[in-house]
């Protein structure tokens, strides 16, 4: 059998296609005839019927059919199924031949051509003798064929070319070549696919038509291959159901075949290419679970026939390619769009075919002899160069009895296969098949099974002797397995590893595992150990190292060779191996000794290092790498002369290193950003670490250590090891500004009163022991709050005039001068606030002086801040209200008539006010004083104390009636009644509330005494007064009262002229003591119409004090009083 037996045939995995052949079709030289033939070809969507054309010559000479037999009565069938038999239904017996013949209708040449065509078809015939493939014809035509039935002479002679031709009408087709030619195509398509059809079903009756011949006694192998036929045939008609029924049908029977050593190949041949159809079809009928399950049946009843144990080889062979076989059909019903798993994925088939593959090889190495050589003549060699049956032997085909014919040709056939089998690279195998496994593991998120395959894939490549891509995987999982903390399973990727270095002379690598391998993270032996770093210690001396066990002596000569080569080149002698991701054989912690230092303290860090290897380790030089590159130089220390300093495992080493900061770098943070040991003596190696050092297993170290930091029993002790995990790391600090000894005080009387000049007095004192150089102040509003409180808040340092907003809220940089030590200074700062609630003020003093840091003079620049919050109130709260004169609330005022303004002055202060003065500055209004007063001047108002003052005011007459007017505003100026005669004074200005403003036509009043008596004459006066430019008709009537008799008008009808005045006199005469309301007087007026009586009285007063009537006393009734 050919090298390439165990892969599935190309027939088999296809998708039968019905097989069409085209014949008269000249694509060379004709073009029209290549455009039928690229209709037919070129683009074919998924919608149209699955064909397989095949342009043919019209003489081809097909297959020839044998003899049907008419009895199987003596016949043994020699194998199950014939090699050539899948291919020669697909690609060289065509269900239907189709000839093109150029032919119009209309043609003067009919006959002639009729007759050629068909000795043609006559031809197609006699080379398909003795086969049911139909034949049909498609005349090819220019013209565009009319409706059917309505071109009689189409019609005749067509007819008349069928029986010329021997054809029935459905075989005859016509091909216009015009603009439609893909549709014309695709009619003719469907019509060839149900003549292909026909065919097919012919066949499969005739195939089921054998099975009255056959017994089970000797017709085993018939059965199976007669059910496999039919399903074939099925599946080219595109019958697939029936091709499943029919396929697990010949399955069953297959495995009813008495087996033994001669036949097991083929049997399993057959099962595998039968199973193999039944998983195919159950996914393209979007049944997977049912594919899984015939797989999984599959596996189980084939797994154990084994066959010869001289070739146990073949069977591990066979069901490797069973897994990978299934796990592409999976694979490709994924990219169809089924949906698989995580628990359920082509990865798991491809990772046991790995499997097996690996099985074969183990088994091929136990059975394949090295020196045997291939007898001649090879017994693999056929006549034909290939097998009959499948699944058969080549030398002895046909051959189904228990034992095999000749013994010898059995042994030498063996000892063929055998060598055979020694030349296959099963690393190249095993490894594509764990590349897919792992592809599709990635595929559906399993990282840890990924990392398994690529570890079994680097030791593929290890045996293949591909050394760096051997390397380039392991190196790819390491990070996984340290991350996850399998030690076990990283210290066996780390020998492989360090084996495929030393094989390769690779220096860097082979140290770099070396020292992993030495690490505490490894699960070797002490002696593994020992021996390991004995080889580092060589090849840090530029020596050659001892051969790696478990290699192959020839690859260790050739090793060995290339480290003589190795350590002959003196320009590589220096490598830098950063340890950080690693679990190396030095650790090394760092921290500063604190999280920040004072500019005049020295900056202190250590260096711990804690070796793991099995005997001490020297090292030449340790140095520390900073942010800042300029402090490097103090933090390095090496060994002087030969010397060297030592490492001793267990034990923990430490080395502190001092330096001074620079003061331009207060503020600012220093890191490490590296760590660097030097090794070796011949070469050098720098191990390197970032940051402040650690590695890949001391962050879960720390967690532990923290965790189990207190003792668990009465005798626990501290271990060495949980000391060292205690250890933190602490890679920066922060250089931060020297502690002032400078005290500030402040002083002020909170809260602060809006608009005024608050006074905060700054009281700094100096504790330092030399001078305070360049004492600068930095005052006001402290940044960062809200942006509004910036424009709302001024300071200055002048207490002589009132902030403006020309004043910062910050004022920077204020000059003190020197300040000696014990000296104290005094500054005010003045603050105003527009606006009321809380703000932050910040002072903030700084100064320059000298300092001695480790025998260095430095120069510091030392500050304090001091932050306070103060509230700003407002000093009163002032409101105001308009009344008439007789002190009447006003909602409305009438132009030319006089009326009151009212304000109140209420202290909200928790301080005493001195109001200086108040003033009126009037907009519209006009006061009836020519200079009035104020009320308020040098009054002192308590917290909760409310002052109070008047003004009569008066709208002229030029102002607009009928709108709402501006008053104007209302000015008080005050200050704190415990501040200075020279503070000056706030102005707070208040605007008044607007007023709507009217005008009447006619304005009354009355004249009365203040009071009347019981039963005495009260005589009041009404002024009436005309205030339009038109005579105005007054009617005038007093309503009666209880309270008083009048003599007088009681009606009366008045005629005023415009400007005029009259006067109207009543004697009222009281009847009742006490508070009494006048008679009312109703005023109407005809030409003003909107003008009622109580707009006009609202200016009359309402009522009156009556007094008793009083007894005359004598002079006695006096003096006795």
């Amino acid at each position: 059998m050919s090298g390439s037996q165990w892969e599935l045939p190309p027939e088999l995995c296809c998708r039968p296609m019905a097989f069409v052949a085209l014949t008269g079709l000249d694509v060379t030289y004709n073009a029209v005839h290549r455009a039928i033939w690229d209709a037919f070809c070129a683009n074919r969507r998924a919608d149209r019927v699955p064909i397989s054309f095949k342009v043919l010559a019209g003489d081809h000479e097909y297959p020839k059919c044998r003899t049907k037999r008419t009895s199987y009565e003596w016949y043994i069938p020699k194998g199950i199924l014939k090699t050539g038999w899948m291919n020669k239904h697909l690609n060289l017996v065509p269900a239907l031949v189709v000839l093109f013949y150029e032919l119009d209708w209309d043609d003067p040449q009919w006959k002639e051509k009729q007759s050629e065509c068909a000795t043609k078809v006559e031809i197609v015939r006699t080379s398909l003798q003795g086969r049911n493939t139909k034949v049909a014809v498609v005349l090819i035509q220019k013209k565009t064929p009319l409706p059917p039935g309505e071109d009689l002479v189409a019609s005749e002679r067509a007819s008349s070319l069928c029986n010329a031709c021997d054809l029935s009408g459905k075989s005859l087709f016509v091909l216009p070549h015009t603009d439609h030619l893909v549709g014309y195509i695709i009619r003719l398509e469907n019509a060839f696919y149900e003549h292909a059809q026909t065919y097919y079903y012919t066949e499969i009756r005739r195939v089921k038509s054998h099975k009255e011949f056959l017994n089970k006694t000797t017709h085993q192998l018939l059965f199976v291959r007669h059910q496999f036929k039919i399903a074939f045939f099925s599946e080219l008609k595109q019958d697939t159901q029936n091709a499943l029924k029919y396929y697990r049908t010949a399955y069953s029977l297959v495995h009813e075949l008495r087996a033994h050593e001669t036949n097991m190949l083929e049997i399993k041949t057959m099962a595998g290419f039968i199973n193999y159809k039944i998983c195919r079809l159950c996914f393209q009928h979007n049944t997977p679970l049912d594919a899984i399950a015939q797989f999984r049946k599959h596996i189980d009843l084939c797994k154990k026939k084994i066959g010869s144990a001289d070739l146990a080889f073949e069977h591990t062979a066979w069901m490797s390619k069973q897994f990978q076989s299934f796990g592409e059909l999976f694979d490709e019903a994924i990219k169809l769009g089924l949906t698989a798993i995580q628990t359920q994925n082509p990865g798991f088939y491809y990772q046991q075919a790995a499997c097996y593959s690996q099985d074969r090889k183990l088994t091929a190495q136990q059975l394949c002899q090295a020196g045997a050589v291939c007898p001649i003549p090879d017994p693999l060699d056929t006549p034909t160069g290939g097998l009959d049956f499948y699944g058969q032997r080549a030398w002895r085909q046909g051959h189904q009895s228990i034992d095999p014919p000749d013994p010898e040709k059995e042994r030498t056939g063996i000892l063929a296969l055998q060598i055979k089998e020694r030349d296959v690279p099963h690393s190249e195998l095993i490894i594509a098949l764990l590349s897919n496994a792992v592809a599709q593991f990635k595929k559906y998120k399993c990282p840890r099974m990924k990392s398994h395959l690529m570890v079994q894939m680097g030791e593929e490549y290890y045996h293949a002797k591909d050394y760096t891509k051997a390397l380039k995987l392991l190196d790819y999982v390491m990070c996984d397995y340290r991350t996850e903390r399998w030690w076990a399973l990283l210290t066996a990727i780390l020998s492989t590893a360090l084996r495929c270095s030393y094989l390769m002379a690779n220096v860097k690598d082979y140290m770099t595992y070396c020292m992993e391998l030495l690490g505490r993270a490894s699960t070797l032996k002490e002696e593994q150990k020992s021996r390991i770093e004995k080889n580092l210690l060589k090849v840090l001396k530029n020596e050659v190292p001892d051969a790696e066990p478990d290699c192959e002596p020839s690859g260790s000569s050739a090793a060995a060779a290339l480290w003589k080569d190795r350590m002959a080149l003196s320009g590589s002698n220096e490598f830098s191996i950063e340890v950080q991701d690693y679990v190396p054989f030095i650790q090394c912690k760092a921290r500063f000794l604190a999280p920040s230092f004072h500019v005049d303290q020295p900056i202190q860090l250590q260096v711990f290092l804690r070796a793991d290897c099995p005997h001490p380790i020297s090292f030449n030089k340790l140095s520390v790498s900073l942010s800042n590159q300029c402090y490097n130089q103090w933090c390095v220390v090496e060994a002087s002369g030969q010397d060297t300093m030592l490492l001793t495992p267990g034990e923990t080493s430490c080395f502190s290193f001092n330096f001074v900061a620079k003061t331009q770098d207060v503020g600012k943070k220093i890191e490490m950003t590296g760590i660097e040991l030097m090794l070796g003596s011949g070469r050098w190696v720098f191990l390197s670490w970032r940051g402040a050092g650690g590695d890949a297993a001391s962050a879960h170290e720390a967690l532990q250590a923290s965790r189990s930091a207190r003792p668990r029993g009465p005798g626990a002790g501290a271990r060495p090891e949980g000391a060292w995990d205690a250890l933190t790391i602490q890679h920066s600090t922060m250089i931060i500004s020297r502690v002032p000894k400078i005290s500030v005080q402040l002083s002020h009387q909170p809260p602060a009163l809006n608009n005024e000049m608050y006074c905060i007095t700054l009281s700094i004192q100096s504790q330092e022991e030399g001078v305070a150089r360049e004492v600068r102040l930095t005052a006001g509003l402290k940044p960062g709050q809200d942006a509004n409180l910036s424009q709302a808040t001024h300071v200055t340092l002048d207490r002589g005039q009132v902030c403006d907003a020309s004043d910062p809220a910050l004022l920077p940089d204020i000059p003190l001068g020197d300040l000696n030590p014990g000296h104290k200074v005094e500054q005010r700062v003045y603050v105003r606030c527009v606006s009321t609630g809380p703000r932050v003020f910040l002072f903030h003093v700084a100064y320059s002086i000298n300092t001695s840091v480790d025998g260095q003079e430095i120069d510091c620049n030392c500050h304090k801040d001091e932050t306070i919050a103060i509230e700003t109130v407002e000093p009163f709260e002032v409101s105001s209200k308009f009344v008439s004169t007789k002190l009447e609330p006003l909602d409305r005022v009438v132009v030319d008539i006089p009326f009151v303004l009212m304000t109140d002055l209420l202290s909200s202060s928790p301080w005493p006010l001195l109001l200086h003065s108040s003033s009126l500055q009037l907009v519209t209004m006009a006061t009836c004083t020519p200079h009035p007063l104020s009320q308020l001047e040098q009054v002192v108002l308590q917290t909760g104390e409310c002052a109070s003052e008047c003004f009569c005011l008066q709208c002229p007459s030029g102002a607009e009636a009928n709108g709402t007017v501006a008053t104007g505003q209302y000015v008080i100026s005050w200050r704190r009644e415990s501040s200075s005669l020279d503070t000056p004074l706030v102005h707070t200005t208040v605007p008044l509330p607007h007023i709507p403003l009217e005008n009447i036509p006619l304005y009354i009043h009355a004249e009365l005494p203040s009071f009347g008596r019981v039963r005495e004459t009260l005589p009041v006066r009404y002024h009436i007064e005309n205030r339009t430019a038109l005579v105005q008709q007054v009617e005038m009537a007093v309503e009666p009262s209880d309270a008083f008799m009048f003599s007088g008008l009681k009606q009366v009808r008045l005629h005023i002229l415009p400007g005029a005045e009259q006067q109207m006199l009543y004697n009222y005469y009281p009847l009742m003591a006490g508070y009494q309301s006048l008679p009312q007087l109703n005023i109407s007026l005809p030409r003003c119409p909107a003008t009622d009586t109580h707009t006009l009285r609202r200016f009359l007063p309402q009522r009156i004090f009556v007094k008793p009537q009083g007894r005359e006393l004598d002079d006695a009734s006096i003096a006795a009083a």
